[in-house]
């Protein structure tokens, strides 16, 4: 059995390999190749725009893939949505499609729009979008540098962003937010349905959702005196209870829990002062609830 995996290229690869090297695959691939190696004799990879990776899974060509929220509806696959990945080439938060003019355009609000021109990458969505709430515009594919053709070439961009400096340092301003997008993972319907596969592609679930859990956590480990432990206990943010065990000597015991990053950085000082000692900061691969 080989399941044949689509991976998107671009501005998304790096983060992409990043996430897959933390659920523990190596991925590899030569500065010419659309066939990146992994060390998994199962899978093999395929490297591929995401805009296209949906309309080969749902075809069968691929067995699963990842892509965008944003292209699984622009194309309209068939797919099936195995779960949610919320990473992008930037930060960890979703990205965002929005409506954007220039900042001393007339335009105001998504009606203003009626008979004006619009340049995007994701035509059908927009065209849809603004359908549904009764607005006639001409929708145009923008083949890329969309933020440049406003107001020259057009009156509006639907663009992609995830921060928003970009269109502000092109002078534009946001109108509207049409879709927040993130990653999926999406199966073809006749790999999801054959057992092997399925349970191959939940496993890979499992352990992407996992890494990206762990992205921004980390373990702690400590040493109390029995008498200091609930001042400890009393200060501890976990997931859970923290473990508590016994020590050899003395009574003491460890406490070991898990926290957010940022979390750690302001609790280990106080954990010090209030009697812990030994205490142990380590990074995590993968949190599985």
């Amino acid at each position: 059995m080989k399941l044949r995996l689509g991976l998107p290229s671009g501005s998304l690869q790096e983060a992409t390999f990043r996430t897959f090297a933390r659920a523990g695959y190596q991925i590899s691939v030569g500065r010419r190749s659309y066939y990146p190696a992994i060390d998994d004799p199962e899978m093999e990879c395929v490297l591929m725009r995401a805009q296209e990776i949906p309309r080969y899974v749902a075809t069968g060509a691929l067995d699963v893939g990842l892509s965008g929220k944003d292209w699984i509806l622009e194309t309209g696959a068939d797919v099936v949505e195995v779960c949610d990945l919320v990473y992008s080439k930037e930060t960890d938060r979703p990205a965002r499609w929005v409506l954007a003019v220039a900042a001393d355009s007339p335009i105001q609000k998504l009606a203003d729009l009626a008979g004006k021109r619009i340049a995007t990458e994701l035509v059908e969505f927009t065209r849809s979008y603004l359908s549904e709430r009764g607005v006639q515009a001409d929708v145009e594919f923008s083949w890329g540098a969309t933020e440049v053709k406003v107001p020259e070439l057009v009156d509006a961009i639907v663009e992609l962003t995830e921060t928003g400096r970009s269109l502000a340092a092109n002078n534009l301003r946001i109108v509207e937010t049409l879709l927040e997008t993130n990653a999926k993972l999406v199966a073809s319907r006749t790999a999801w349905a054959d057992p092997a596969k399925r349970e191959k592609i939940e496993n890979l679930s499992v352990l992407l959702q996992g890494a990206l859990r762990a992205e921004h956590m980390v373990g702690l480990k400590l040493n109390v005196a029995p008498d200091k432990l609930q001042s400890i206990l009393d200060l501890l943010p976990a997931m859970k209870r923290p473990t508590i065990s016994p020590l050899a000597n003395g009574g003491w015991v460890a406490v070991e829990t898990i926290l957010e990053e940022r979390v750690a950085r302001d609790l280990i000082p106080r954990l010090k002062r209030a009697g812990a000692q030994g205490i142990i900061e380590y990074p995590l691969n993968k949190v599985i609830p």
